[in-house]
């Protein structure tokens, strides 16, 4: 379906549905997957989905301090920034192998 100007609507429709398929299959893909953040020489580990759902935490109970409850805090919060940034890449590894469509054939150019 073209237009008076050239602007192929009906092909730009067909690449827009064929990317949201390409993006779905890369999002099941990718929660499928699992990341461990670590943090205090894995001392405290965090399990992520690739689809950012907590799965578990274990801390090793040699770094449970009584005294120190901030550092153990720490961990924690290092070792789910380590799993969230590792989620990230996830993300970013499965859009690069995305095709982009291509709008200039679609405006007859």
């Amino acid at each position: 379906m073209t237009d008076q100007g050239g602007f192929d609507l009906g092909g730009l429709l067909e690449q827009a549905q064929a990317m949201q398929a390409q993006m779905e299959a890369a999002q099941a893909a990718q929660a499928e997957q699992t990341v461990t953040g670590t943090a205090g020489g894995d001392k405290v580990q965090i399990q992520m989905s690739g689809a950012g759902s907590f799965l578990s935490v274990h801390i090793d109970p040699e770094v449970v301090d009584t005294d120190d409850v901030e550092m153990l805090e720490d961990l924690v919060l290092a070792a789910l920034r380590d799993a969230g940034d590792q989620v990230m890449e996830l993300q970013e590894e499965s859009m690069s192998g995305m095709e982009m469509p291509d709008i200039g054939g679609l405006l007859g150019e």
